[in-house]
């Protein structure tokens, strides 16, 4: 008996009974339950280098899949000669990549080349792409594909013999094309609210150009016609709008499941502060100076030199809270027209001057000499007022959005079996 027909039996021994979803559309809550098929039944390895080095170099990334690399924001270079080696991607191949381990398999809507470090699979024939392309995305495939590989870790990459090990749910092609066309529709209305978020955010950005005075300027372009003859706006520091407070020094020891919170750099998203990842630790801590509403909290030091100088403002409301050593907290009568100087060019360009080429870290004592231009307090109260308003949007079309993908995560559980979950 060959190795193929050994390993065909061992297969077929291991066949599970019928799996069911939890949800199923009407046409076909009378079937029978989902069949199983391993990975390489499902998907074929392809490794096609026949190609002029013409086509467009993809990025493999977990949010938008293979992507053309000048689509993104992706700054590596590839040398001519490297590129001849590299694998050709069809429309509707599927990539195994370094992450897929945290975030599953990616899917390619571009004709291009790819890396030959990365697994380039095709869909056999009398399967749905749009079917696979969600199920290899869910959270529940990243766990069976975690079990998979023990003791996978980072540097390494899931082979093709171990995706092929995987048994994947397949229900009729009619139902994988259902199930498809739920999601798919899901994610175009998500595409779309993206789109209006964008166009508010991009809205907001065009508007600061015109309302804060431009490098060389000292008053706006577009200014409120009752302060059209209020003059220039004066230069002033930083330090003479406010303090800095500085943060909490705490080892993992101190870290506990409750008591103060202390808000780190992965709080800050969009200019918003977000309490899904939290930290705690002794109340009577020494060394914790209490943050207030409306102080404004700033990442000066991280890993990532992109995160610096990232800020966001402390909302009423938040629970008891501290900040960690690698933020300041800038605490101010006027912070919410600071908060907003904050998004300007004017404070993004200082703090790029300071991080420089190597430097990972902005210093309080220079971050208190910044410069900016501010006007007298009504006409920053107008400014706060307009831009507030906008923030307001941004931040009710984000929650929308995240809300749409709440539900299309809620769904997917329940669309797609788990195979625990069989016909008895």
């Amino acid at each position: 008996m060959s190795n193929k027909d050994t390993d065909a039996m061992s297969k077929k021994n291991d066949e599970k009974p019928a799996l069911v979803p939890r949800l199923r559309f009407p046409d076909f809550r009378d079937e029978e339950g989902w069949g199983s098929e391993f990975g390489d039944e499902v998907f074929a390895q392809v490794s096609n280098k026949d190609h002029n080095s013409d086509l467009p170099v993809l990025a493999i990334t977990q949010e938008h899949g293979a992507i053309p690399r000048n689509l993104i924001d992706y700054h590596v270079s590839v040398a001519d000669k490297s590129i001849e080696s590299y694998k050709v991607v069809e429309v509707g191949d599927f990539i195994i990549s370094l992450r897929s381990f945290q975030g599953g398999i990616e899917y390619s809507k571009y004709h291009g080349i790819c890396s030959p470090a990365y697994v380039v699979l095709r869909l056999k024939r009398g399967h749905s792409a749009d079917y696979f392309r969600q199920l290899l995305k869910t959270d529940r495939f990243i766990a069976q594909l975690n079990k998979n590989l023990e003791g996978l870790r980072d540097g390494k990459m899931v082979s093709y013999k171990q995706f092929s090990e995987l048994p994947l749910p397949i229900p009729s092609q009619a139902e994988q094309q259902k199930i498809a066309d739920c999601l798919s529709s899901l994610d175009e209305l998500i595409t779309a609210e993206g789109q209006k978020l964008d166009t508010l955010k991009a809205h907001k950005k065009g508007l600061m150009l015109q309302i804060f005075p431009r490098e060389g300027e000292t008053v706006p372009r577009l200014r409120f016609k009752e302060f059209l003859n209020e003059g220039d706006w004066e230069r002033v520091s930083l330090g003479d709008l406010g303090t800095l407070v500085s943060g909490l020094t705490y080892s993992p020891d101190d870290v506990r499941d409750e008591g103060l919170l202390v808000l780190r750099s992965s709080n800050i998203k969009d200019g918003r502060i977000l309490l899904d990842d939290c930290v705690y630790v002794d109340p009577e801590i020494k060394g914790a100076n209490l943050t207030k509403p409306d102080d404004i909290l700033i990442c000066v030091r991280n890993g990532s030199s992109a995160l610096i100088g990232k800020n966001a403002i402390i909302p009423k409301g938040m629970p008891l809270c501290t900040h960690g050593a690698f933020m300041t907290v800038f605490r101010s009568e006027c912070a919410h027209f600071i908060f907003q100087l904050f998004q300007t060019p004017a404070y993004q360009n200082q703090v790029a001057a300071d991080l420089g080429a190597t430097i990972n870290s902005i210093n309080g004592g220079q971050l208190l000499k910044y410069k900016f231009f501010v006007p007298k307090q009504p006409e920053q109260t107008r400014i706060v007022n307009l831009l507030s308003s906008l923030d307001e949007l941004v931040a009710a079309q984000t929650r929308k959005i995240d809300h749409l993908k709440k539900h299309k995560a809620a769904l997917m559980q329940q669309l797609f079996p788990a195979h625990d979950e069989v016909l008895v």
